[in-house]
């Protein structure tokens, strides 16, 4: 991973072969002071365990990929939880057959290459756990 400030708010960070996608830009966070951001990016992934929240139960169900796959897109923020970086990130990929898969983010690694915008935003929003939901949400 090698990333770059192209002006105050925004970052680009460039993935190699293996690296984890939630990690990477987790410590990117960690070393820049990211307290609230978005993410867009896009690229190639080779395996992904992403999911989708069921409310009543409040449960991820999580499914694995692996094989060849093209990241159509990767959309999430970047802001803090008790003081940490913390990360709600999306992803859609796009298998050798054209079809898409997506869901919640949970890691993904990559197979070539891939291209992530991270662009700062003034301010700062912490999370808190929902009662209701079982999600970490903003607090305002």
């Amino acid at each position: 991973m090698e990333y770059t400030k192209i002006d105050k708010k925004h970052l680009l960070v460039r993935l190699d072969p293996n690296d984890e996608i939630v990690a990477s830009l987790m410590k990117v966070a960690a070393e820049e002071k990211i307290e609230l951001a978005m993410v867009q990016g896009l690229g190639a992934v080779k395996k992904a365990v992403i999911g989708v929240y069921n409310v009543p139960e409040q449960k991820y169900y999580a499914n694995t990929l692996e094989g060849a796959f093209e990241m159509l897109s990767l959309t999430g923020t970047i802001d803090t939880m008790n003081g940490k970086p913390y990360s709600h990130f999306h992803i859609a990929l796009g298998d050798e057959k054209g079809l898409a898969h997506g869901g919640h983010l949970n890691e993904a690694y990559i197979s070539a290459t891939a291209e992530i915008v991270i662009t700062k935003l003034n301010g700062t929003v912490d999370r808190v756990k929902s009662p209701e939901t079982g999600l970490n949400i903003w607090k305002f």
